[in-house]
């Protein structure tokens, strides 16, 4: 079953917080390109190899769904064939406490 990919497109939004976080997190640029891959093949997580989440009440163009890979966060919305990452964020130790 060869599944025509999906295209991963980002806001400028997202572009400004991957680029501040970027600059005291080295290894983000990993985790994003990780990101890239899982989300142009399977966004919806339909093989359940992904740590992906459809968040709830939350609306098309808010970022509909979550991947979590390490300590980022990529929000992301699919229209179609296509996905738009939303936003970019980092868990940090004391997100919880």
């Amino acid at each position: 079953m060869n599944a025509v990919p999906f295209s991963v497109r980002t806001t400028s939004a997202f572009d400004r917080q991957l680029k501040k976080l970027v600059k005291q997190h080295r290894d983000l640029i990993a985790h994003f390109g990780n990101a890239i891959t899982v989300l142009s093949v399977d966004p919806y997580n339909r093989s359940r190899s992904h740590d992906v989440k459809k968040l709830e009440e939350v609306c098309a163009g808010e970022g509909q769904f979550r991947l979590r890979l390490g300590r980022y966060r990529f929000r992301y919305d699919v229209a179609g064939r296509v996905v738009t990452l939303m936003a970019c964020s980092l868990r940090r130790e004391d997100t919880y406490a």
